[in-house]
């Protein structure tokens, strides 16, 4: 949006939420009075500026209606983000508490993640910012450890989240607080570098560093203005390993397929006017798979990819290269990104979620996060199954395969026992094609059983 002279004008919002009383773990709203003193247009960049106040707002629909009103401005929107967040037990999605959030009424009373990321991806890349400092309980805190905290393509993400404190301990908003110090002493640094003065100045042990850049705003306008929606580059849609599962060779119990990485290229785009593969996403520009439309079923024979070099825009090569080089926390925030992308423009259930679901399972597998990993691959193995994949389906099987795989490497006897009965399940309805597998859990269930009684009801 232009005013005057030529004049950009950006929008900050500034957002300081936790619950009232003892489930209180942040003391989000001392981060405004700090920026409120620094002027809209140094919390913006631009030279005229617009600042939105939020604190400790009680029901999630007036902050996603506020959120989406400053979306759908034009100009840069920069949002500054003070709270916790909370981990939903039935749906494992992070939330972000509000000023009524109990343990049991976070479904109800938190603002879910992803519609921050949902309205956030609808504006143009490289116009928002988004710097955040959180605080997470200690379930939250152990899924962003494998998953980090992404808000999609586009974004420019910087903030801080600190593990959960010690009891009836309530923290400062430590990070905000000193980019509000350095922007009063005058000084303007690169939004790079004043994360790195803030993050140091709030200390950095054991938190979750965010530093997610964005690529530059276009400069010619976008039809439809900020809230236009893009079309991404297509993503290349493989099983992990990138390949087709069947006949591979497994050198595990239980025939787990080859790792993510380990072979060459995801699938090719299809031809122009072919009917896209399982997992491929559309040509830009043409009509995604609508929300509300059952998926259907995949035609037989269609799941073997057809080996290609990547394309320039593939994100696999980073997110493995990441993985590879020990970077466990920014490869799941690059995955969880275009995961969150693909579950808003083709749904949940779509081969397009399920992709990166699998995607996420086998990066949890690089962190040695075998529970984490055997979860996800139970979720994906269930999820190509309600997609009415055959049981028999190499993808399927893959699926459960690496599930069992990752199961029987849990060391703490208590998480296995906790998976076991999804994994049984699960084997009952695709015991794959080498024999005893479904025993194998069984006898596992016995030993567990005589060690710990309370796995009894298994």
């Amino acid at each position: 949006m232009i005013t005057g002279e030529g004049t950009v004008s950006g929008t900050a919002l500034l957002l300081a939420a936790a619950p009232a009383g003892k489930g209180c773990l942040i003391d989000a709203a001392s981060a405004l009075p700090a920026l409120a003193a620094v002027s809209p247009s140094t919390l913006t960049g631009t030279a005229a500026a617009t600042v939105i106040e939020l604190a400790d707002p009680l029901a999630p629909q007036t902050v996603l209606t506020r959120i989406r009103a400053a979306a759908a401005t034009a100009g840069p929107l920069s949002l500054y983000i003070a709270g916790q967040l909370h981990l939903d037990h039935k749906q494992r999605l992070v939330h972000l508490a509000l000023a009524r959030t109990t343990p049991t009424t976070l479904r109800y009373t938190g603002l879910p993640w992803h519609w921050l990321t949902g309205e956030l991806k609808l504006r143009r890349p490289g116009t928002t910012t988004v710097v955040v400092d959180l605080v997470a309980d200690a379930e939250a805190w152990e899924q962003l450890g494998v998953e980090g905290l992404a808000l999609g393509y586009g974004t420019r993400l910087y903030g801080r989240v600190a593990p959960p404190p010690p009891r009836r301990t309530i923290v400062a908003p430590a990070y905000l607080n000193a980019y509000a110090a350095i922007w009063r002493s005058g000084a303007q640094p690169p939004l790079a570098q004043l994360h790195q003065q803030a993050a140091t100045r709030a200390g950095t042990d054991g938190a979750l560093l965010l530093a997610v850049d964005a690529p530059p705003a276009p400069t010619a306008p976008v039809e439809g203005g900020a809230r236009a929606v893009r079309r991404e580059p297509p993503v290349e849609s493989r099983p992990p390993s990138g390949e087709s599962h069947a006949g591979s060779a497994s050198p595990h119990a239980y025939g787990e397929a080859p790792a993510y990485g380990d072979a060459p290229g995801p699938a090719s785009p299809p031809a122009p006017g072919a009917a896209p593969a399982p997992g491929a996403a559309p040509a830009p520009g043409s009509e995604p798979e609508r929300h509300d439309r059952t998926p259907a079923p995949p035609p037989p024979g269609s799941h073997a990819p057809v080996v290609a070099e990547p394309p320039a825009d593939d994100p696999h090569p980073a997110i493995l290269a990441a993985a590879r080089g020990g970077r466990h926390t920014e490869a799941a925030t690059i995955a969880a990104m275009w995961e969150s992308e693909a579950l808003r423009m083709y749904g949940p259930g779509s081969t397009q979620a399920i992709h990166w679901l699998e995607v996420r399972a086998d990066l949890a597998r690089l962190a040695q996060e075998a529970a984490r990993s055997c979860e996800l691959w139970t979720a994906a193995a269930e999820a190509r199954l309600a997609r009415r994949q055959l049981p028999d389906d190499t993808e399927v099987e893959a699926a459960a395969d690496r599930a069992h795989h990752q199961w029987e490497q849990i060391d703490d006897q208590a998480r296995a026992g906790l998976l076991a009965p999804a994994l049984l399940a699960l084997r009952r309805q695709v015991p794959g094609r080498r024999p005893g597998a479904l025993q194998a859990i069984e006898r596992r269930l016995e030993n567990l059983r005589s060690t710990h009684g309370k796995f009894t009801a298994f």
